[in-house]
């Protein structure tokens, strides 16, 4: 991983004038695409009609077999801060670690090292104009700000339908991160629920992760969460094991798997996380293997459950 510059231009006033001012900000933006032709227009629309660009933006073509690398570099020809780089095709998708080893290729490919902020943005995904705009707005107010999303919708049944994360957690769709936080992590694992342990990490360190509901900042997800291996029973208990590996106390897993039956597939996709988590305790399946990490998360998933004494949710 690159070494982090000096961040002399990082002050809210820096940042403001830079969102206001000119047409880039200091942003790396890596994208690990993989047979995304049916919805990667809405991908590359949103970003281009942003009102601040990104200085480089990476579409990391994984090993597609459909026109996704043909619709990227047409894309690429007419906007210079886009840039394709692919990938072999390793024959198959690879749900977690997959899209993290994409994204570190993509970090080796990084033309302008003097960056600030560094996101990953999956390529299924759509959003206002104003959205980076806004989220700049939010590293300006708070230093210690880690990583920042805004809140994940997605329509069904003619209806937007939140998918549920805790005000804590950063989307994993769009995860942008301040690159002295990121690279103080060591940036993401390549596992399963990569998105959770990357902000508790972040947190044991001092930092402050986030996401909020704007209504110029709303993500717009096109792909049902859990579902990318096209059977979201299969995604549920997957989830579950992906707890598991994560270091989940049983209490808050069982809280979680609960949580999510109020999510199609109602009730049975609880159960199924539940089972997940289960199944892989019953076979002694790893963990992940940073105990100071998973002390912290068990501490803070316990003061989670306490506080719904007191009407708050677990997630």
């Amino acid at each position: 991983m690159t070494t982090m510059h000096a961040d002399n231009n990082n002050s809210p006033e820096a940042l403001n004038n830079q969102v206001k001012n000119v047409n880039t900000v200091p942003l790396v933006i890596i994208a690990p695409v993989r047979d995304e032709a049916d919805l990667i227009r809405l991908t590359l629309d949103s970003i281009v009609q942003q009102t601040v660009h990104p200085v480089e933006w990476i579409i990391v073509d994984d090993g597609s077999r459909d026109n996704t690398a043909e619709i990227v570099q047409e894309y690429a020809e007419k906007y210079n801060f886009i840039r394709l780089v692919k990938r072999p095709d390793r024959g198959f998708r690879k749900v977690g670690g997959g899209v993290v080893a994409a994204f570190k290729f993509g970090i080796s490919q990084i033309q302008h090292t003097d960056y600030q902020y560094i996101a990953k943005l999956d390529g299924d995904m759509s959003f206002g104009p104003k959205y980076l705009e806004v989220m700049f707005k939010e590293f300006a107010n708070d230093p210690k700000l880690a990583a920042v999303s805004g809140k994940v919708f997605r329509e069904e049944d003619g209806q937007r339908i939140e998918e549920l994360i805790i005000d804590e957690h950063v989307a994993g769709q769009f995860k942008l991160y301040r690159r002295v936080a990121f690279e103080q992590i060591g940036g993401f694992v390549e596992e399963v629920l990569w998105d959770g342990i990357d902000v508790h990490t972040a947190r044991m360190k001092g930092w402050n992760t986030k996401s909020f509901y704007h209504p110029d900042a709303v993500l717009m997800h096109h792909r049902l969460m859990g579902s990318s291996d096209k059977n979201v029973y299969r995604g549920r208990l997957r989830w579950g094991r992906g707890i598991w590996f994560m270091g989940y106390h049983p209490l808050y897993a069982i809280a979680s798997g609960v949580f999510r039956m109020r999510e199609k597939p109602f009730f049975i996709g609880g159960l199924l996380i539940i089972a997940g988590y289960i199944g892989a305790a019953l076979k002694g399946a790893p963990r992940y293997d940073n105990l100071e990490f998973r002390e912290h998360l068990h501490r803070w998933q316990l003061g989670q459950i306490k506080n719904l004494f007191f009407k708050k949710e677990v997630r």
